[in-house]
């Protein structure tokens, strides 16, 4: 099959024109009519995934995160970005990322069936879908009220990780959450407008999480990966059912970083 008929199979249900306008989501390096036989899928580019995808085989590289958002003003073996360019280039490797655009048709559905979330709408709203709202993040309820320690505790638990950050009262009770995967610092206003009573995401800062928690808001960070490596295992499975024809090979997962 070719990469351009993979690209067009992908862009039916997550199309780039869902993404955020400041997002450089498509095929970012390689050849339209490159033949792919064996698709390796990452949540980045890192000289890791990049070895392990080389080591596969892979003709063709899929991520969430763009290996490239700003303009390139040299491809060379000078700087990090330049290195990886250079690796799929020189090992014929298509390589394409699907981020905000997933995040509006997949990543906000992922999230919401993690935390078990019910009568959800969007949290922020960038578009529309069939006369549908959409858009990043869900707010909804947990089934069954809950302290912020027990839903602590059921984030660890539903999205697979090892640790989250708390900021609130540990004994809160709480039923309305919002979840927000990746760098979820610009969606407080909007967990805030839609009376959360915490938010889960990740790459939060001390002064965002205390000032939130002043405004009634406690926040669960997750963290940047863990809130959405997921993606690694869902589009795993979504290409294997939608490429009948191709391997698909996953990333290992590894925490970018350790708990001491």
């Amino acid at each position: 099959m070719k990469c351009e008929e993979i690209i067009r199979l992908l862009g039916e249900e997550y199309p780039e024109s869902a993404a955020e306008s400041w997002d450089n989501p498509g095929l970012l390096v390689g050849r339209m009519d490159r033949e792919v036989k064996k698709i390796f899928v990452a949540l980045d580019v890192t000289d890791e995934t990049l070895q392990q995808a080389i080591a596969a085989g892979a003709d063709m590289m899929i991520t969430h995160h763009p290996l490239i958002f700003s303009a390139q003003k040299k491809v060379n073996d000078q700087s990090f970005i330049g290195r990886r360019i250079l690796g799929l280039i020189e090992n014929r490797i298509s390589y394409y990322a699907m981020h905000t655009n997933f995040d509006v048709r997949g990543m906000a559905d992922i999230n919401e069936q993690q935390l078990g979330l019910v009568d959800t709408e969007v949290l922020e709203v960038t578009g529309e879908n069939n006369g549908t709202p959409e858009g990043i993040g869900r707010v909804g309820s947990v089934t069954k009220e809950a302290s912020l320690r027990q839903l602590a505790q059921a984030v660890k638990e539903g999205m697979q990780i090892p640790s989250v950050l708390l900021y609130g009262d540990p004994e809160r009770m709480v039923s309305r959450v919002a979840v927000s995967s990746g760098s979820g610092k610009s969606m407080v206003p909007a967990a805030l407008a839609a009376k959360a009573e915490v938010l889960v995401t990740g790459d939060i800062d001390y002064h965002t999480a205390i000032d939130a928690k002043a405004c009634g808001l406690s926040i669960i960070d997750a963290g940047h990966y863990g809130t959405e490596y997921c993606f690694i295992d869902f589009m795993k499975k979504k290409l294997e059912s939608m490429l009948p024809d191709c391997e698909i090979v996953g990333a290992e997962t590894e925490f970018p970083f350790t708990v001491e």
